[in-house]
């Protein structure tokens, strides 16, 4: 977990000033009819972090997790991100972030192979869920800083 954390904090201390050069303009822009634009992409990982955060602390309570998938198209289309302030966006993402860093930093040892139950998806470690949100976040910020 140690490399999954470092890579988090990594994230957070050099993305941030990254995603503040890019313009207002650019950030609402798709780039295609059918793709997202690089607030939906920010969006979407604001809706990862929100679901996330709470499957990292209730699989640390509960002896086995079992949550909702959630609908990502969905969220992104009901919160209307591309109307949304690009420095808003990237202030709460990184802001959310850093707490949730504080929380993977500290889940005990003992919790990581806590099985976890998301929709009907295989089941999966609390680990494996940690380690999955930061690949998933490094994957849809090089496709904002593309």
């Amino acid at each position: 977990m140690h490399e999954t954390i470092a890579g988090l904090r990594a994230i957070l201390n050099a993305v941030p000033t990254q995603l503040r050069n890019i313009t207002e303009t650019k950030a609402g822009v798709a780039s295609s009819p059918e793709g997202w634009s690089k607030k939906e992409i920010l969006g979407h990982l604001i809706d990862s972090a929100n679901n996330n955060h709470q499957r990292f602390v209730r699989a640390q309570i509960e002896a086995e997790l079992v949550a909702p998938k959630y609908e990502q198209e969905a969220w992104v289309s009901a919160q209307v991100y591309r109307e949304e302030s690009w420095g808003s966006l990237i202030e709460f993402w990184e802001s959310y972030n850093r707490h949730i860093l504080h929380v993977m930093s500290r889940v005990p040892e003992s919790k990581l192979p806590t099985r976890c139950l998301i929709g009907d998806n295989e089941p999966v470690t609390l680990k494996f869920l940690m380690q999955d949100y930061v690949d998933h976040m490094k994957h849809h910020l090089e496709q904002i800083l593309a």
